[in-house]
């Protein structure tokens, strides 16, 4: 029995490995195919991708509300862009550390998560976030509210001169974006997401089972942020700059909106949550030009569409469109099963 629920075990991961590098094939033909525009949009689903899935590891498995994963993805792209200025480092080595720095204040910001809970740590998070940007202002090493230059180079000569900056771009966000998700969804499926999980199910019974609920959180929190760190660095890249405005508090209420449109306890749904997000401000665009808005408006218009379609998911599909399919097709399956 154990030999069989582990051989499917194995032909699952070897099912997921190839769904992967299918992913990326498509990845390399879809980037020839359409234009510009489009390729740049890629990539920055690509980017919100990785900043949603950290979202749905921490929130949905752990159980940690963030509402400043914005600044950490700052602190990511800061971090990558002053290695590069400053060093010149290649830009891989830019974006590890730009994964370890946000970690490592992932980490901090954690051990005190592991002692708060619910209004309170989403609290703590939310002070991270709007202060974050008046912290930057105080060292020039960070550019100040002008920010600092971020670039990633030229594409190699060898792909080519029709290979634009902007599938560069593309094809760096979409390979990061693939080995992000499959490591994450390694780690959800081993013994560490199953205590993550555990814990946010009932701390309590965790606890007695043998799991340490406070190093399980401070884990959870140092992952989600070097994701959340490597999202920055790469957001940073499709802008060109790093700077406060460029992460504003609107940031992480986005990411976290496109979480609770994916599904926050599923990784199945970020590209669902990545696109809606790339999508609202060429909406919001159209309608206001269509009505003639002011340009009061017209800012203000992709955050109230982003609020509205925030309440309707959790008024509609609180689990996200993905998960609800995945319930009603497995009661779908049991009554059929009943029935024989």
């Amino acid at each position: 029995m154990l030999k069989k629920k582990h051989a499917h075990k194995e032909k699952k991961e070897s099912t997921h490995l190839f769904l992967f590098i299918l992913g990326g094939v498509l990845l390399y033909f879809l980037s020839g195919w359409v234009d510009e525009l489009r390729v740049y949009q890629g990539a920055s689903i690509a980017v919100y991708v990785i900043a949603i899935s950290s979202i749905i590891l921490l929130t949905g498995y752990s159980g940690q509300v963030s509402l400043g994963h914005g600044a950490l993805m700052a602190v990511g792209a800061y971090a990558a862009a002053v290695l590069r200025i400053e060093y010149n480092l290649p830009i891989i080595l830019c974006f590890v550390a730009a994964v370890l720095v946000a970690a490592i204040g992932g980490a901090l910001l954690g051990a005190a998560a592991a002692r708060l809970s619910g209004p309170y740590l989403a609290g703590t998070t939310l002070a991270l976030a709007v202060g974050l940007p008046s912290l930057a202002n105080q060292f020039t090493v960070l550019g100040g509210e002008q920010g600092l230059l971020f670039d990633v180079g030229f594409p190699p000569l060898a792909l080519g001169e029709e290979f634009t900056q902007y599938k560069w771009f593309f094809w760096i966000a979409g390979l990061a974006a693939l080995i992000s998700l499959w490591t994450i969804r390694n780690l959800l499926n081993s013994a560490y997401g199953r205590a993550w999980k555990a814990g946010r199910a009932n701390e309590v019974a965790a606890q007695l089972a043998g799991i340490n609920t406070a190093r399980s959180k401070v884990l959870a929190f140092t992952i989600s942020a070097g994701i959340a760190g490597l999202a920055g660095a790469l957001l940073a890249m499709t802008i060109g700059t790093v700077s406060p405005s460029a992460f504003p508090l609107a940031l992480s209420f986005a990411v976290l909106t496109g979480a609770v449109l994916a599904g926050i306890t599923t990784l199945g749904g970020v590209i669902v949550g990545a696109v809606v997000l790339v999508i609202i401000p060429e909406i919001a665009d159209l309608i206001a030009h269509k009505l003639g808005s002011s340009e009061s408006v017209i800012t203000n218009l992709p955050g109230l569409i982003v609020s509205g379609l925030l309440i309707l998911t959790v008024l509609f599909v609180p689990n996200g469109p993905v998960e609800q399919h995945r319930a009603r097709k497995a009661k779908h399956e049991a009554l059929l099963g009943s029935t024989h």
